[in-house]
C-alpha cells in the first residue's frame, strides 16, 4: 500500500506536544497517576502512541508518515505507526537488519536519506520504500529510559521534503522520548501488578486444595502439597489448574449431593 499524502488540514507546526490536547494538561506534573488516567482516557497505550505518531507527522514539515522503533526483549519492533504507514516500511528493515531506523536505533546516530533514488545504503530497504512511493526518510534516535535502542522515523513522498523539518524532528524526538519512556514505565508497572495478582490468586487456590486434602484424608499440609505436585507431574497438568479443578469439583459437590470418600482426589483437567 503506497504512503498516503497528508491532508491539507494537518498543517505542520512548531513545538507540537507529543501528547493529545486534554491528556497533556492532565500530565503536566508527569506523575504516574496522571499518566495512568491519560492511558485509561485514551483507550490504552497503543492508542496513545498511535496518536503521538500522528502528531509527529503534523509537527514535521514534509512528513506524511511516522513510526517509533524500540528494542524490546532483544529485538527491534515498531511500537506505533501513524495513519497511512505501510507496515513493510519498518518490517523490511528488521528482516534484513539494515535500514535507517535500524541504524538510528543501534548506532544512536541520526540517519537521513534525502533522496532514496540516489541512496546507496540499505539496498533491500531502498527498493521496497521506493515501490510504495517513499522518496525521503529521516530516522532520529530516541532516548527512552529502560530501552537500549529506539528511534522515531519520518517518511516523505518527495526528495528533500524533510530538509526543512530536521530541527523540528529532533525537538519532537526529545520530548517524545521522555513521553514514551514514561508510558513504558507505567506499562511495566501495570504488568508487574498483574503478575502479583495472579501469584496471589494461584497461592490462594493451592492453599484451598491443600486444605481439602488435609480435611478429607487427615494428612499434613506438607503431604497434601507433595501429593498435588506428584499428580501434576504425572498428568502434565499445571499445579494451579489441578488445584482449581479440585476446588471447583468440591465446591460444586457441596452445593448438591454429599461427597463420598475419595471424591476430592486431584484429577487432571479434561482436554
Amino acid at each position: 500500500m503506497p504512503v498516503a499524502a497528508r491532508g491539507a488540514g494537518a498543517a505542520p507546526g512548531g513545538g507540537v506536544n507529543p501528547w493529545p490536547r486534554g491528556i497533556r494538561t492532565r500530565m503536566s506534573t508527569e506523575t504516574s497517576k496522571t499518566l495512568e488516567d491519560a492511558l485509561a482516557g485514551s483507550g490504552g497505550l497503543d492508542t496513545l502512541l498511535r496518536d503521538l505518531t500522528d502528531r509527529a507527522v503534523q509537527a514535521v514539515p514534509g512528513a506524511v508518515a511516522c513510526s517509533v522503533t524500540v528494542r524490546r526483549e532483544g529485538r527491534l519492533m515498531t511500537l506505533a505507526g501513524s495513519a497511512g504507514l505501510p507496515s513493510g516500511l519498518d518490517l523490511r528493515q528488521y528482516e534484513h537488519a539494515s535500514g535507517p531506523c535500524v541504524a538510528a536505533a543501534e548506532e544512536n546516530a541520526e540517519q537521513y536519506a534525502a533522496d532514496l533514488e540516489r541512496e546507496t545504503r540499505w539496498p533491500e530497504y531502498r527498493r521496497y520504500a521506493l515501490s510504495v512511493g517513499v522518496r525521503s526518510v529521516l530516522a532520529v534516535p530516541l532516548a527512552v529510559e529502560g530501552e537500549t535502542g529506539a528511534a522515531i522515523n519520518f517518511y516523505a513522498l518527495r526528495p528533500g521534503a524533510l530538509d526543512a523539518g530536521r530541527d523540528r524532528a529532533r525537538a519532537f524526538a526529545e520530548r517524545a522520548g521522555e513521553a514514551i519512556g514514561a508510558a513504558l514505565r507505567l506499562e511495566r508497572a501495570q504488568a508487574s501488578a498483574a503478575d502479583v495478582r495472579t501469584a496471589l490468586l494461584t497461592r490462594s487456590v493451592i492453599d484451598q486444595a491443600i486444605g481439602i486434602l488435609m480435611a478429607q484424608d487427615r494428612i499434613s499440609a506438607r503431604t497434601a502439597m507433595e501429593r498435588l505436585r506428584r499428580v501434576s507431574q504425572q498428568t502434565n497438568v499445571k499445579l494451579r489448574d489441578l488445584c482449581t479443578d479440585l476446588v471447583a469439583r468440591v465446591s460444586g459437590a457441596g452445593a448438591g449431593a454429599s461427597t463420598g470418600p475419595g471424591s476430592a482426589r486431584p484429577q487432571p483437567r479434561g482436554r
